[in-house]
Formats: C-alpha cells, structure tokens, sequence
C-alpha cells in the first residue's frame, strides 16, 4: 500500500514508529559489539536509522510520537529477540542488521520517492529515514556494507545460526506489517 501511495499519514508513522522501536533495540546493540568478528565488519554507523527516524516523526506527528504512536505486539517480540541476542549471541545481530539495512539501502530508496511525492506524508521534509546522502554516497555505504558481509567466514555452525536468524528475521517483519495493514484502513 505505501509503495502504490495508498497510505495516510497516521499509517505512515505506525510505520516509522515501529521501526523506530526496532532500531533502538538493533543499533545501541551492534555498538556494543563492534568488536566482535562477526559484526566489525558491518559495523557502519553511517547507516543508523534511530536519528533519522526520531527527526521524521517529530516533523510528521510531532515531539510526543513515542508515547502517542502504540507499538504493534510483533514489534516488541521483535524488540525482545534483539535484547536476548544483545545479552546472550551477539553475533546473530549480524543477521537482523543485514535484513534492515539492506532493505533500508535498496527498497528503502525506491520508498524514498513514493514519500517524497506524497504531501501527506510530508514530502521531501519526511523522509530523514531512507537518506544516506547522495546516490553515490548510498552506494558506497552499499558496498561497504556487502564488502563487510563478503569479508566474513563463519563456521558452519555460525553460518546456519544466521541463516535461521534470518529468515526469523523476515517472518517478524512480515507479523509487524500484517499487523499495521489489519489497522489501516
């Protein structure tokens, strides 16, 4: 719906709210273990969402979004995997960080025009979240991104535990929009 322009802003900042609770779990989670082997080479501040999308809130909802915007059950399960991969198997952080960004750095631009032409959404001013600068400076944060990812030599093990993360990872996104297409009307 929001690729075909048929979401209203309301629905739009369920959208960002809800990533917003993910990120703030994901990115204070990647920091901390910057260091370990599996996630040095993906870390890439410059691709952190937090910032962009308090802005994009603020701007499309106002300064009270996180207490007025509800989160959706399948945010905070999500919100809750990533505390218990924080606190117990950082290196399967690895997983959730390339689903975001990856789809932050690819599909993510082509939502970065379905907003920008859309007034209610807040047009140019509202999309903080998919910018990353320039084409050129987007592309390049792409492929320092893969080029970390194609760095990586996990063990078998290691490699079928982020596989399965994953596609868990896919399978809590799908919940989260399920759930906000069963809200908007």
């Amino acid at each position: 719906a929001l690729m075909r322009g048929q979401v209203d802003r309301a629905a739009y900042c369920a959208l960002l709210r809800n990533l917003s609770a993910i990120y703030n779990a994901l990115e204070p989670a990647l920091a901390r273990h910057a260091g370990h082997p599996l996630i040095r080479p993906v870390h890439v501040p410059a691709l952190f969402r937090t910032a962009a999308l308090a802005r994009d809130l603020a701007l499309l909802h106002g300064p009270r979004w996180a207490d007025e915007i509800p989160l959706q059950p399948a945010t905070r399960d999500y919100v809750a995997r990533l505390h218990e991969l924080d606190a117990g198997r950082p290196a399967l952080l690895l997983a959730h960080a390339y689903v975001r960004y990856l789809g932050d750095l690819s599909g993510g631009q082509m939502l970065r025009r379905v907003v920008a032409q859309n007034p209610a959404l807040g047009g140019e001013r509202g999309v903080a979240f998919y910018e990353f600068g320039d084409p050129a400076a987007t592309r390049a944060l792409t492929d320092a991104f893969r080029a970390g990812l194609a760095s990586l030599a996990p063990d078998p093990p290691d490699a079928d535990a982020l596989v399965a993360e994953a596609q868990r990872a896919f399978v809590l996104h799908q919940r989260l929009f399920d759930g906000l297409a069963a809200e908007t009307p």
